[in-house]
């Protein structure tokens, strides 16, 4: 069977960089967008472009989801078989401070994706399969638990932004015959999580309050309950999305939920530490709207792709503990020259 070839954007993510690596071991070529920053942020893919043997495999790419002849510029350049969109601007508090550009980058550019794709074609380009990241944030108030069929009730301009995105795909599949798909995917973490999400910034802290590099931790709603997974399982299903015989829409998700209360005891458990003499509540981090419950159901998923989450939260917290446990013992011996 001929190679692949795959475009990704946010390949710089925790996502992105998890799909490479996948994509790669399959023996794609894989083509990956970034935007242009004056200091680096190849960190999570750097051990992908460093790697001699995957020289002539993997490749990055300046690009803007804002700049609509970008998109279409490397699609007649890299001439992909399949297309990743995972770029975004993904921080939900962040985005009640820039809902413009969350809109704009979230939002309107997948359709700059989905119309740089489907005029591609029309001038010649080989068929072109599409994915498309969505998020367990659309479902936002919606009772648990939540399937394809659940009403989308978005509470922030991030998932305002998701909803605006997964039916313009909706809408590009039935207008257009495009294959493309729509992953609505439920909070999925590892150690390449940012560690401006709440999973990562406790487990960072923990650690190093572990080690005396921090005293305190500030945290918003602890209430919140969320259906946490392991990103190296989800990049499978997103993969599998795309080897069907028909364009589809999926949940993925565990099918677990709990309160970030309750993944705040475990790792600081697992460190043999009591949170409730480290965390303070502040206000600055609550949201505007919250989404209180969130709990996929994902038979679709198992049904169609064959695909289950192969990692459960406990285990989960340890692959992030473990981590950034070391992250922090290499920081404390910096500290001590």
């Amino acid at each position: 069977m001929a190679s692949k070839t795959a475009l990704i954007s946010g390949v710089t993510g925790q996502d992105g960089s998890y799909l490479s690596e996948l994509l790669l071991s399959k023996g794609y070529t894989v083509h990956g967008i970034a935007r242009r920053a004056s200091l680096p942020t190849s960190a999570r893919v750097d051990h992908l472009l460093n790697d001699a043997t995957l020289k002539e495999r993997f490749a990055l790419h300046y690009g803007d989801l804002a700049d609509a002849n970008s998109l279409r510029r490397l699609i007649d350049q890299v001439q992909p078989d399949e297309v990743y969109n995972l770029g975004a601007q993904s921080h939900v508090k962040v985005s009640f401070d820039q809902p413009e550009y969350t809109i704009d980058v979230t939002g309107t550019g997948t359709l700059r994706f989905l119309e740089a794709i489907r005029t591609a074609m029309q001038h010649g380009s080989k068929p072109i399969r599409f994915y498309q990241a969505g998020s367990s944030e659309m479902f936002g108030s919606a009772k648990p638990p939540q399937n394809e069929s659940t009403r989308f009730e978005p509470r922030s301009p991030y998932a305002c932004a998701k909803v605006y995105a997964h039916y313009q795909v909706v809408n590009y599949r039935e207008s257009y015959g495009l294959f493309a798909c729509n992953g609505i995917l439920f909070n999925h973490e590892s150690p390449r999580r940012g560690e401006a999400f709440v999973t990562r910034k406790i487990t960072r802290a923990a650690t190093r309050i572990k080690l005396g590099l921090q005293q305190r931790l500030e945290l918003g709603n602890l209430d919140a309950k969320r259906d946490w997974g392991f990103a190296g399982d989800y990049v499978e299903a997103m993969w599998r999305m795309l080897q069907q015989d028909a364009p589809g829409d999926y949940v993925v998700a565990t099918g677990v939920s709990i309160r970030i209360r309750d993944f705040l005891t475990m790792v600081f458990d697992y460190l043999q530490l009591d949170w409730q003499k480290h965390v303070s509540i502040d206000a600055k981090h609550m949201r505007p709207a919250e989404v209180d419950h969130l709990q996929g159901d994902a038979s679709k998923a198992d049904r169609v792709l064959g695909w289950k989450p192969s990692t459960d939260i406990r285990g989960l917290v340890k692959l992030m503990v473990d981590s950034d446990l070391l992250l922090a013992q290499q920081e404390q011996k910096l500290a001590r020259g």
